[in-house]
């Protein structure tokens, strides 16, 4: 299978349009777009009845001490965790692609509704939790239940760049069996055990500390 964008190519920079938030000279980020990009894949393997879109953050601090802190900064060698951006479940085997802008366009607070959604491009289609949902929690403006895509936000002190790893599956059955919510780790376990018969990955950088350069 091959996994490709419109909207960045494979191992460079993620445009702002498509992250949570952007870098700001006074006030370290601001909200950005945060629009989806678009994806294409090809070459799903004959028996594919479904697909699964991932989007995942391996490169995330696994203690919060410094983050966005003045006056410090999160090390690059500090020990990281995942955090799922997206989580896109029952896409239908005759799908090959999404528009950029098709399932998130802007900062919605307290979160977008799931798990089916409502407009008729989606009908069908399970949107997961991502893992914005825990990250506000108890914050009386942001909180709620974020289902389907948010962008990129990485601490805007961090000294290292995050890697967004999109995987698209190709699976034999028309619906993943996930135990429990939609959550990034339910439904990993759910691939595990999931006649899952190919996959390609994509990767986008993306930063909000203005001391390092893309490039």
């Amino acid at each position: 299978m091959q996994l490709s964008s419109h909207s960045f190519q494979d191992g460079q920079a993620i445009p702002g349009e498509f992250a949570f938030a952007v870098p700001h000279a006074s006030t370290h980020i601001a909200l950005s777009s945060n629009r989806n990009p678009h994806l294409a894949w090809s070459g799903a393997p004959a028996g594919t009845q479904s697909f699964v879109i991932v989007c995942h953050d391996p490169d995330v601090p696994s203690r919060c001490d410094d983050v966005n802190q003045e006056g410090r900064v999160v090390p690059a060698d500090l020990p990281r965790v995942d955090f799922f951006h997206w989580l896109l479940l029952d896409i239908p085997a005759s799908t090959t692609q999404i528009e950029a802008g098709a399932h998130s366009n802007g900062v919605t607070p307290t979160g977008k509704p799931g798990p089916h959604t409502t407009s008729h491009a989606d009908q069908g289609l399970r949107h997961g939790l991502n893992d914005y949902t825990a990250w506000f929690a108890g914050d009386a403006q942001m909180q709620g239940e974020y289902h389907g895509y948010d962008g990129p936000c990485p601490p805007w002190n961090d000294m290292l760049v995050h890697r967004y790893v999109f995987t698209v599956y190709a699976l034999a059955t028309p619906t993943l069996a996930v135990e429990g919510p939609l959550t990034g780790p339910n439904v990993r376990a759910a691939l595990a055990a999931a006649p899952v018969l190919g996959q390609a990955s994509l990767v986008g950088l993306y930063c909000l500390n203005p001391a390092i350069a893309l490039g």
